[in-house]
């Protein structure tokens, strides 16, 4: 009924072009559905103890109120997985959204009240940015608060779970991440360039799944960029107007990023790291080769539409540069064989691995969430309603 609301807020305030605006809307109410579904399924348990005439109940229950904490970035489906699963098991919510798209989070907060949520079950809360600081460490402060649940970046992330853990409040987080596409020497080298561009440059790069290496096989390097360098086209036209990025400060650490990995040796196989646009907001699509550990771009995360191809002599060395990382959120392998593409998804250190797709993958029923530095538990199904419920344990004598 008001998709065509969130699809406009969500161009005009984050830039983002119509097929990541549908995947946002449809994907959040594929979300809505799968949830409510769920909720009847939530149960305790009856376990067998160890004294005669003695009984116990383990029931799930919710801890009361939540602060949530979303991004700009994919503001639909993060703004309503932040509080969706929260909700569903029997809490209720303070919503924080980013200052970015402060429209799109009051319009998720106004549709979820015309549909007949109770007045006080989600509140969303707007502010300031030079308040930012002291309204997060106010409410994680508030003794009415039980958990925090925080969507953004590791520094960010870091801050936020140091002063949760200074309360003893439990956090889940979703942070950032540096995946990489691991490309082996049998793949289908058309669809591997393809998903490895669009896993790099969907909504220009700004996704924490976002592909950020690409690990080719040495003995297919050449013909795999040269379809790679295809691909791109097929997402943003070269004659087409470059991405919009969020933030300039992120236009700005593209380009430094990319001067530094050039200074230091690196090749620009497609693009133009000197580019100008006309906008301080825009920068196009660029692919770097011969990336090495001490250029800055080898471990720091873009969130840009820049990506590094590095050659690769063995799946040993491939697994062995895609755990080089402080993150794991998400990651990808391409090759014809299943047995081979699981052995290396096991091996790498991440949340998911998505063998021959993208990097970028979040459906309702999977869950979604990092290791390392790329956070701790899990949104979606029921792993997403469990970490919302604590556990209780009754006893009683018969």
């Amino acid at each position: 009924k008001r998709q065509g609301e969130a699809a406009e807020f969500m161009k005009k305030e984050t830039g983002a072009l119509d097929n990541f605006v549908g995947f946002n809307v449809h994907g959040t109410a594929e979300n809505i559905r799968d949830v409510a579904g769920r909720i009847s399924g939530i149960y305790g348990q009856i376990p067998s103890v160890q004294g005669d005439g003695q009984a116990a109940f383990i029931f799930k229950e919710p801890y009361g109120v939540i602060f949530a904490i979303a991004p700009w970035n994919a503001p639909v489906i993060l703004g309503v997985r932040s509080f969706l699963y929260a909700i569903a098991a029997g809490n209720t919510v303070v919503f924080k959204g980013s200052e970015l798209s402060p429209r799109l989070f009051w319009f998720l907060g106004s549709v979820f009240h015309e549909a007949g949520l109770p007045a006080g079950v989600l509140n969303v809360l707007y502010h300031r940015p030079q308040d930012a600081a002291e309204v997060t460490n106010t409410l994680i402060e508030a003794p009415e608060v039980r958990k925090v649940n925080f969507t953004g970046s590791t520094a960010v992330g870091s801050i936020i779970a140091s002063k949760a853990g200074k309360e003893l409040k439990p956090v889940l987080m979703e942070l950032g991440g540096k995946a990489s596409a691991i490309v082996c020497e049998d793949a289908e080298i058309e669809n591997a360039a393809f998903q490895c561009a669009l896993g790099s440059f969907l909504h220009a790069g700004q996704i924490c799944m976002a592909t950020e290496r690409i690990l080719v096989h040495h003995s297919i390097i050449d013909k795999f960029g040269e379809a790679l360098k295809g691909a791109v086209e097929k997402v943003y036209a070269k004659e087409g107007e470059a991405p919009v990025l969020v933030a300039k400060a992120t236009v700005e650490k593209n380009q430094k990023l990319l001067k530094d990995a050039v200074d230091k040796g690196a090749k620009v196989m497609y693009g133009d790291v000197g580019a100008k646009e006309d906008s301080a907001y825009r920068i196009r699509p660029v692919i770097i080769q011969d990336v090495k550990k001490e250029m800055d771009i080898f471990y720091t995360e873009s969130f840009g539409p820049s990506v590094s191809l590095i050659s690769v002599q063995s799946d040993e060395e491939a697994i062995e540069i895609a755990n080089d990382t402080d993150y794991g959120l998400s990651g990808a392998v391409f090759t014809e064989s299943l047995g081979r593409g699981l052995k290396i998804a096991r091996a790498v250190e991440s949340g998911a691995v998505h063998i021959n797709s993208m990097t970028v993958h979040d459906e309702a029923g999977l869950p979604h969430g990092g290791v390392k530095k790329s956070g701790w538990g899990r949104f979606n199904a029921e792993w997403g309603l469990d970490e919302f419920l604590r556990i209780k344990t009754v006893t009683y004598m018969m």
